[in-house]
């Protein structure tokens, strides 16, 4: 019987050092990550309802301003830290830090924003391959009362392989970019004036991590008067849209 030939597929090329880092990165910041940051605003809605937000310049304003004094002096140092100690399994250094998270939270709904993200970020790993091998996925899950966010997302973005730089630029974009999604329904606004307000975010958003990834404990600070005030308003508000 005479045999048929036939041609043999290449065998496709393995992925780069760099993509294989880069694609859990953009699955990170993706909106459709299963942990619920859709459904906060940081405050912005409670701004709206207080007449602080009401059109494209203010909503910029606000989300800049937000960036610049609360994302860029506490989220994204203590994200940097949480990198840092687990890359050297440093659990001591890890609890600490949760701890610095949980109690310089000034309302009860962005604690409640933190611990409830963290929690489902610890789920969210535990279904990924290899979260049997990590130890650390165990730690993460054992702090108490709660893990943070900054604290889980610093072990995903570790155990992805990302530098310190591109772990603070994947939550950042991630944050920013919920943000313009809460400004768009809240304010609202249309589609192309988010992506106007979210170019203004990207564009300062190096400076900031850049700082961010070389911040010391004690320059690390969590102080914003006026978005506590919006927090705690938004606790009673009447009519809400988002949990925070």
């Amino acid at each position: 019987m005479m045999k048929t030939a036939t041609a043999t597929e290449p065998a496709p090329p393995a992925a780069t050092a760099a993509t294989a880092v880069l694609l859990p990165l953009l699955w990170l910041a993706s909106p459709a990550l299963p942990v619920g940051g859709f459904s906060y605003s940081d405050g912005l809605e409670s701004a709206v309802e207080q007449g602080l937000v009401h059109d494209e310049a203010s909503a910029a304003a606000w989300l800049r301003s937000q960036t610049t004094l609360a994302l860029a002096r506490a989220d994204l140092p203590l994200l940097a830290q949480a990198h840092a100690a687990w890359g050297a399994h440093d659990l001591a250094r890890i609890t600490a830090l949760n701890d610095w998270q949980r109690m310089t939270r000034e309302t009860q709904e962005l604690r409640q924003q933190t611990e409830q993200m963290g929690r489902s970020l610890v789920e969210w790993l535990r279904n990924q391959r290899r979260a049997d091998d990590d130890a650390r996925l165990a730690h993460l899950a054992a702090l108490a009362p709660s893990p943070t966010w900054p604290v889980a997302f610093g072990l995903a973005t570790a155990r992805s392989g990302a530098s310190v730089e591109q772990a603070l630029a994947c939550a950042a974009f991630g944050w920013a970019e919920n943000g313009v999604q809460a400004a768009l329904k809240a304010v609202p606004l249309g589609q192309l004036a988010g992506q106007r307000i979210l170019q203004q975010l990207v564009d300062a958003l190096p400076a900031l991590i850049g700082r961010a990834a070389g911040c010391s404990d004690a320059e690390r600070q969590s102080f914003t008067p006026m978005l506590a005030i919006q927090s705690a308003r938004h606790e009673t508000q009447y009519s809400r849209l988002f949990r925070s």
